[in-house]
């Protein structure tokens, strides 16, 4: 219960990273990366988005820090260029690794020795530092730059005999930003047995051709780990436990049907909850009313996202979307499948599949088996497009 007279706030996050109480179970994916980071093992995680990739690390990160591990982490999303990858390399190496090394004069001269030297600046409001490297230098010198500071964390952790994990968000972005930069970036990983180098990506087709294509340098370079749907059982304990706490409570038949609606897809399922405990008044039980009533504000919410992706999806992804609605998990190729639906032919229905399931608005469950993969998703088509 809220101390005092406080309103409880609402215990469920979604959007955002779910930190501290938000985060729900993940304790043997917790104890096995953590175990692989200190180690100095490379590790890539698999999962589909808004699957939690983000917010496991990050309490895989406390808790290695915790342990004195220096754990950095870097979000290839935001750097279009190499230049902006060595701003972003630089500044995090010197806020999560040197600040933990060396007293405040020395952690700048850890980039002493970079080709291409840093502009530094400083933030007159809270003191951080920023690095800029000139756009217009030589491309060679960016290269032997950006080197220079992938070796860095190897160097320094080796130097103070000191555990590093190096952590890569979005790290499908690296072919984008320079087709060449994994075969340069391998080269240096592979020399860095006390550097454990964590990737995480949100598109799985090219996270798999990055690290199961035999011809890329990244080829069975690092440890697979398959980021899956939270038990049932475990979310249903947590959720409960979550309206306890906050005085309401939670029909136990409700939340089945939440975990049934959602899969146990962790971003639907704290959304679903969210609005299901807003939807339940102080010291009520959230019943089929509440449920509903939350439902409607669930598809209010996400309404822009999914009109946006139906209004971007060709004419056979939206009847193939259509029919998974009605039926799924379905077999769309099945000529028994498609003259329930009225579906188009097989070489259309093939290639609608193949571009969903490469934009991971569809999973593939079983041979020929296909859901669809939002939450919500098949509920706001059948609303608003049938």
């Amino acid at each position: 219960m809220a101390r005092g007279d406080e309103e409880p706030r609402n215990p469920f996050r979604f959007g955002a990273l779910a930190l501290d109480e938000a985060f729900t179970d993940r304790a043997r994916e917790i104890d096995e990366l953590s175990a692989d980071m200190r180690n100095g093992q490379d590790v890539v995680l698999f999962a589909p988005r808004r699957f939690g990739k983000s917010s496991l690390i990050w309490r895989v990160a406390q808790q290695l820090v915790r342990e004195d591990v220096l754990v950095a982490q870097v979000d290839l999303m935001r750097t279009p260029t190499k230049e902006k990858l060595a701003e972003r390399l630089a500044k995090a190496i010197h806020e999560e690794i040197a600040s933990r090394l060396f007293r405040t004069r020395e952690r700048v001269r850890v980039f002493a020795g970079l080709r291409v030297k840093p502009t530094v600046t400083v933030d007159p409001d809270d003191g951080s530092l920023s690095f800029s490297f000139d756009a217009h230098a030589d491309r060679r010198d960016i290269d032997a730059t950006l080197e220079d500071l992938l070796a860095l964390p190897g160097r320094l952790a080796a130097e103070r005999d000191r555990h590093v994990a190096l952590v890569f968000d979005e790290f499908q972005e690296v072919v984008d930003i320079d087709p060449a930069l994994p075969k340069l970036m391998r080269s240096v990983f592979q020399e860095q047995p006390e550097v454990s180098h964590v990737y995480l990506g949100s598109r799985r087709h090219m996270m798999e051709r990055i690290f199961n294509d035999e011809h890329e340098p990244f080829w069975r370079s690092a440890k697979q780990v398959e980021l899956g749907a939270i038990p049932a059982d475990l979310f249903a304990s947590y959720a409960g436990e979550r309206f306890i706490a906050t005085g309401k409570a939670l029909d136990p038949n409700v939340c089945m049907r939440v975990l049934e609606l959602t899969g146990g897809h962790p971003y639907g399922t704290q959304e679903a909850f969210y609005f299901l405990w807003e939807e339940t008044g102080a010291g009520e039980i959230a019943a089929a009313e509440e449920l509903e009533r939350a439902i409607d504000a669930v598809l209010r919410s996400e309404h822009s996202h999914f009109s946006l992706l139906w209004s971007r999806a060709a004419s056979a992804q939206r009847r193939v979307l259509g029919a998974l609605s009605v039926e799924q998990p379905g077999r769309p190729l099945s000529s028994d499948y498609r003259a329930r639906h009225a579906l188009p032919s097989t070489a259309t229905v093939q290639t609608a599949l193949g571009a969903l399931t490469s934009a991971e608005v569809l999973s593939r469950v079983g041979r020929g088996e296909y859901r669809i993969a939002e939450p919500f998703l098949s509920t706001w088509i059948a609303r608003n497009e049938s």
